[in-house]
């Protein structure tokens, strides 16, 4: 094997910089590899699946750091520091950091002392070592943070380069305010939302990034008795960033939305939607003005077929991911006979790219013509997930599996179903053999037939020979999730 030249082993091992089991080992093979893989590993230490509260080797390397005066100041003060190296360090490894994680940072800290004013001041001094020796900042969570570190000497040489901010709105405006002042450059901004008040730092912070890609807000409110509405002054500013904006996800508590309405009629440049919250209603004006045209993935809960339909035709072409939640209303929609027909024509007349898709529709032969008309012509499908109304008859189950069978796109990979459907052994196993061949399959179901000794047993015997990857149970919740 010829050997490889360290260009193209950092370009291996940035292609793994989320796998730490393997950058780990190539630590052990030769002083080439190890040179090469310590600055992907310290890009982002935080980011690995590493018990950070009892990680005494990392809290070592990084007080290594603190000058002899500072690590004296902070004995005194009985904050328990490693004994100092009588060799220094193979690397400069705090110079390849280009993340802060306050949250796991404050773990580590936890190893030198217990007191809460001790663990401030140690806080303090660290956070001051990674601004001066991150050369250039791209990540920072700062959902714990109690320092004002924009003071601090260099912060905001290191400030103005970052990328990606996670905050919660617990911190208090003034700090954001700090922020905006900084920072102006940011691509991905993803909120927490603890507070039910407008925090109007945030608000700033939103207004002055000019290259404003990614967007995401959770609610995660302890008290949702609002004064005011905490999310109106957040979307107004959002809505300016129509031109940059490409992603935005929104997990919201409130119950009426009508600002989400007309701001999303004015980003037209999304490529992800995902909205997780109550009903959302577009009047007939907003959806005509719904023009996402290189919309890739649209994720709304509680949206009409109807309405769905009409995004989809507006905005198709490029559309991979077309997934909504049925399961808590699914049969309150009025029309589901001809609003189902409508959405499964809709998809495959305009959605040539479809990867990921939600479907519901109820037992009759015409939507069962349209579904094999839809698995025909969407050829990228990997994931469908399967709402049938009046689906416990076993008839039903044993014709949507012929279905599959004939004309399921030879890139489908998994299929989930609710508890409605019923099969048979008998049904189930017909399917399985028929299905030899292909590409293994994963089934879900939130019905526990599946728990049963009998399925079992036929289910593990199609797994060992390669036709079935798995088959499992799984919450209806659970069944909308796909990553």
């Amino acid at each position: 094997m010829p050997k490889l030249n360290k260009d193209i082993l950092f370009l291996i091992f940035e292609e793994l910089q989320k796998d730490s089991k393997s950058l780990f080992s190539c630590l052990m093979v030769n002083r080439l590899w190890c040179k090469t893989v310590i600055p992907t590993l310290w890009k982002t230490p935080w980011c690995y699946s590493i018990n950070y509260h009892n990680k005494n080797s990392l809290y070592s390397v990084i007080t290594s750091y603190l000058s002899e005066d500072i690590k004296e100041s902070l004995i005194r003060q009985e904050i328990f520091l490693p004994p100092i190296l009588h060799q220094p360090l193979l690397f400069d490894y705090l110079s390849f950091c280009r993340s802060i994680d306050i949250d796991i940072l404050n773990n580590i800290i936890t190893i030198g002392t217990s007191d809460l004013y001790n663990q401030f001041l140690l806080q303090q001094e660290i956070y001051k070592l990674l601004m001066r020796k991150c050369s250039e900042l791209k990540y920072l969570n700062i959902k714990s943070i109690k320092h004002q570190i924009f003071y601090f000497p260099e912060a905001r040489a290191r400030l103005e380069s970052l990328c990606e901010l996670r905050c919660d709105t617990s911190i208090d405006s003034p700090y954001f305010h700090g922020l905006a002042s900084i920072c102006h450059y940011i691509q991905r901004l993803i909120i927490i939302n603890k507070k039910i008040s407008v925090n109007h730092g945030l608000v700033k912070l939103i207004e002055n990034q000019r290259n404003l890609k990614y967007f995401e807000l959770k609610d995660d409110f302890e008290d949702n008795d609002f004064i005011k509405d905490p999310h109106k002054e957040i979307f107004l500013a959002l809505a300016k960033k129509a031109d940059v904006l490409n992603h935005l996800i929104m997990f919201l508590d409130l119950s009426e939305h009508t600002i989400v309405q007309n701001v999303l009629t004015k980003l037209h440049k999304l490529k992800t939607l995902i909205i997780n919250s109550g009903y959302i209603y577009f009047s007939e004006n907003q959806l005509k003005m719904l023009a996402h045209h290189e919309l890739e993935t649209l994720n709304i809960d509680f949206i009409s077929l109807s309405e769905a339909s009409i995004i989809i035709e507006n905005n198709g072409g490029h559309l991979r991911e077309i997934l909504l939640r049925y399961c808590d209303y699914g049969w309150y929609i009025k029309n589901v006979d001809e609003e189902s027909l409508d959405f499964i024509r809709k998809v495959y007349k305009n959605c040539p790219l479809i990867e990921y898709l939600s479907l519901l529709f109820p037992s009759t032969m015409d939507h069962f013509i349209e579904f094999e008309k839809l698995l025909k012509s969407c050829k990228k499908l990997k994931f469908v997930l399967i709402r049938i109304k009046n689906s416990d008859k076993e008839e039903t189950g044993e014709e949507l599996l012929e279905i599959l069978t004939r004309s399921a796109p030879t890139n489908l990979r998994e299929i989930r179903f609710f508890e409605e459907f019923q099969f048979s052994l008998k049904i189930l196993e017909k399917f399985f053999e028929n299905w030899k061949g292909r590409p293994a399959l994963s089934i879900l179901t939130s019905n526990p037939m599946c728990k049963g000794d009998d399925y079992m047993k036929m289910i593990n015997k199609y797994k060992d020979n390669g036709v079935i990857k798995e088959f499992r149970y799984e919450s209806k919740k659970n069944m909308y999730y796909h990553h």
